[in-house]
């Protein structure tokens, strides 16, 4: 080994630390999370919070996408260049989207159907996709039976999951049961039968004198505060240019997720059992995350009412971003160990 070779291998971070860093940043986020993710009854989350969220999903994404331009740049990675380009774009278009999303809902407090993340949401998919295709893209795919099966059977239940979450929640029930039979005849109550009773003298009766009841007192009823949009004309100039494309951004999402899920598996299954399967199976791990966070997000925002941004189930955007980030180093690591022992065996 020459010696710049060992100078760079030296300064270079080792794997060890950069994992025990990912894994201190999710047992962080995690404590955050527990801790402060339930508000107050009655009250909403702190401003301080969704900050703070929203700065552990961009150091997790923003480190990820360090650690796959990294690989990108060493010509000894052995899953390919181009692989750990398009990861490390989808994750830094990830964080910027976070950004802008957070200063669009956060900062201004817009409620917005489609914000200017969207446009970093959008190519992160499409990074995400690319980057893990190129993975199998030059290899042959030899799975057996059971692992097409499995394959196949995530596929069912994830596009049967996204199409329940895309169906309209106010949906009638009845579409699918049908009016209950009770509902639609009313019980007839029994006649009673007429009865001849003997007649009494009725004894006078002496009333009190009537006394007159208070009158019922109105409460009046205070008018509600009329909410003030003072909105900058830019912001609301760009969500109403932006709003029509919320229909398309609503299926664009779910599919990519199903996309990405399905790739994931289906590496995950290709390299089991290898000596790189640790790094993909972080990937794929990232990759699930991604997906519960995603799918929740989109359960929590159609189905739920009032919802607030920075619920416990997102935390897994920042599993998503650690696990891509530790994926990226053992590949790293992997890959210079297996030159250096090459190497030497010549």
């Amino acid at each position: 080994m020459s010696s710049s070779a060992s100078k760079s291998q030296s300064k270079s971070i080792s794997v060890q630390a950069i994992v025990f860093a990912e894994i201190l940043l999710a047992v962080a986020a995690l404590l955050f999370f527990l801790l402060f993710s339930v508000p107050d009854p009655g009250q909403a989350r702190p401003d301080w919070y969704s900050y703070g969220a929203s700065a552990f999903e961009i150091i997790a994404f923003f480190s990820a996408s360090l650690l796959c331009f990294r690989n990108w740049n060493s010509p000894q990675i052995v899953s390919g260049r181009r692989v750990w380009l398009g990861i490390g774009l989808g994750m830094l278009c990830y964080g910027m989207g976070t950004i802008l999303f957070t200063f669009w809902e956060t900062y201004l407090g817009r409620e917005a159907d489609v914000s200017l993340g969207d446009f970093f949401y959008v190519p992160t998919y499409l990074f995400l996709s690319w980057g893990m295709i190129m993975a199998f893209a030059d290899r042959r795919l030899n799975l057996d039976l059971w692992q097409w099966v499995t394959v196949g059977a995530i596929a069912a239940v994830s596009i049967a999951f996204a199409t329940w979450l895309t169906l309209k929640p106010d949906t009638p029930s009845s579409f699918l049961f049908g009016e209950p039979a009770i509902a639609q005849t009313a019980p007839t109550k029994p006649t009673p039968r007429a009865t001849i009773s003997p007649t009494v003298r009725p004894s006078p009766v002496i009333t009190p004198a009537a006394t007159p009841k208070p009158a019922p007192v109105v409460e009046e009823k205070k008018p509600e505060p009329v909410k003030v949009d003072n909105a900058p004309e830019w912001v609301k100039s760009v969500e109403e240019t932006l709003a029509p494309l919320k229909p398309f951004l609503d299926y664009f999402y779910v599919l990519a997720d199903v996309f990405i899920l399905i790739i994931a598996t289906t590496l995950l299954l290709a390299f089991w059992g290898g000596r790189f399967s640790q790094s993909w199976r972080m990937i794929a791990a990232a990759a699930f995350c991604l997906y519960i966070a995603d799918m929740w997000f989109k359960y929590a925002t159609t189905r739920l009412e009032n919802y607030q941004s920075g619920g416990l189930v997102e935390i897994f955007w920042i599993f998503s971003g650690v696990l891509f980030g530790i994926g990226a180093a053992l590949e790293y690591d992997l890959s210079r160990s297996r030159r250096s022992g090459s190497r030497r065996r010549a």
